[in-house]
């Protein structure tokens, strides 16, 4: 059972094997036959051929693949068939405009989202992961799926890793960003550095591959690149990106692939992260005069959201507010807002500086410090590194800004380092200022007495930028003001 196309290679080698024979048959002709006549010829016994036994054609119809254009989902499934070699029926004019939730659709996918791959058989899969992994496998050589146990393995590990790790909560950033998400500072932060702190493990683990698996380019690069490739394209900006340069390489190498260029074009990563989308603010009714009383407007249908390959519940639930307990304490005469301006324009030590002005205007009573140490110093690697999960600490401690006050940083080398710090906090109880960060119990504590000369030359040092423990010296650190 043949294929048309198949005939048509048929065709062409049947074609040269006649031209092979026309030379002897030249020698001894009186007349040579006429390329005309040889294409009859040819022609005839094809179509003889055909109509001896019709059953032998089969038009093979192409996988039609639904999705729009752009989207990281459709174009993993598109990478994977070029460079597995497989055809697919594509309507790169479909966009978010377009009229595709259908009964019909429905019916074929009862959940509604895209992509999806029509087979043959009307057979339509769903899940860009699902979908890949078929075409990849259709490939007669392709080396997407390694055959080796092992190896397939770990490339599905990575296959959830871009999705779970990346894409995903990539995905709810854009949301935040655009105002399909409620934005909030704290929880946005705390989503990027997660992010952050993934692409920093990947950039090591590329130092000295240019693939993740193997030697070849398999779908886990694929799935890697395209969901880094919708976080550079919308809120991963260039400052954040040079700090991991091997990632960006890796990214690079892939959509610049011969076969993926197309699908790729146009990729330009950004530069600037956008501010959110700020949301419409109330309009206050001005005083008229009074008017009739008009019949009640029906109220408004919400608007139609776009149409969005797949709908996902908000990473983190609105919580009502509640009062902090902190602000029934007794009014303190230090003003901690004043003190973080005095730290940030004047020296730290010395004669009239910011150490001097706190001395004279600290309220023991109504304040506490305290010595914050990371529990897991056996897992920090790269100074860095270990400075960016600072800053994510601190940023998630961001409900708690008025109450608190802190320097901590990175002491000794890369490999052999330390986290440790000090904090300055509203009363003397630090767990319900420093609870609203999830990771809090990742720290120990301990209220520091600065009448203790160890203790004060413990802060000192913290504030200064310049503390020395057990031999390590201070290599980076953060402020939380």
């Amino acid at each position: 059972m043949y294929s048309l196309r198949e005939y048509f290679t048929l065709c062409k080698k049947l074609r040269h094997m006649w031209n092979q024979l026309e030379a002897p048959h030249h020698a001894i002709a009186a007349q040579p036959l006429s390329p005309t006549y040889t294409l009859d010829i040819l022609t005839f016994a094809i179509l003889s051929l055909l109509l001896h036994n019709p059953k032998n054609i089969i038009i093979k119809m192409a996988p039609v693949l639904t999705g729009f254009v752009g989207n990281s989902r459709v174009r993993r499934v598109r990478a994977a068939a070029a460079l597995a070699g497989v055809e697919l029926s594509y309507d790169d004019s479909f966009s978010m405009k377009s009229e595709w939730k259908t009964a019909e659709f429905l019916e074929k996918n009862p959940f509604g989202f895209l992509p999806t791959l029509e087979l043959e058989d009307g057979t339509v899969l769903r899940e860009s992961g699902a979908i890949a992994e078929y075409v990849a496998e259709l490939g007669p050589n392709s080396t997407l799926i390694p055959s080796d146990p092992k190896q397939k393995a770990e490339v599905h590990a990575w296959q959830c890793t871009a999705d779970q790790e990346l894409f995903i909560p990539g995905s709810f950033l854009n949301g935040m960003l655009s105002g399909k998400y409620p934005y909030t500072k704290p929880v946005f932060q705390a989503i990027q550095d997660k992010i952050t702190s993934r692409l920093s493990v990947i950039d090591n683990i590329l130092v000295k591959k240019t693939f993740l698996v193997g030697e070849r380019i398999t779908l886990a690069d694929i799935f890697v690149a395209t969901a880094l490739v919708n976080l550079f394209t919308s809120n991963y900006d260039a400052l954040l990106r040079a700090k991991i340069p091997n990632v960006v390489r890796f990214v690079e190498t892939v959509i610049n692939h011969p076969k993926l260029l197309d699908i790729f074009a146009n990729t330009e990563f950004v530069e600037k992260a956008p501010t959110p989308a700020q949301p419409a603010k109330e309009q206050k009714p001005k005083a008229d005069k009074p008017k009739a009383e008009a019949a009640p407007k029906a109220p408004k249908a919400p608007k139609k959201k776009e149409a969005d390959e797949e709908e996902e519940e908000p990473l983190v639930p609105a919580e009502p507010k509640v009062k902090n307990p902190l602000d029934d304490l007794p009014k303190s005469a230090f003003n901690l807002e004043e003190w973080k301006r005095q730290y940030s324009n004047l020296d730290t030590r010395g004669a009239g500086g910011s150490l001097e002005w706190f001395y004279e205007k600290f309220d023991h009573e109504g304040f506490s410090i305290w010595r914050v140490d990371f529990k897991y110093n056996e897992e920090l690697t790269q100074v860095f590194m270990s400075s960016n999960q600072v800053g994510g600490f601190f940023n998630r401690l961001e409900a708690s800004r008025k109450y608190l006050f802190g320097s901590v940083g990175v002491l000794g080398k890369a490999n052999d380092s330390i986290i440790s710090g000090a904090v300055i906090i509203r009363g003397q109880d630090i767990e319900p200022v420093i609870n609203v960060a999830p990771d809090w119990e990742s720290y120990s504590y301990k209220k520091l007495d600065l009448s203790n000369e160890d203790d004060k030359k413990f802060f000192e040092g913290a504030m200064a930028w310049d503390l020395v423990v057990d031999g390590k010296e201070w290599a980076d650190g953060k402020n939380f003001k």
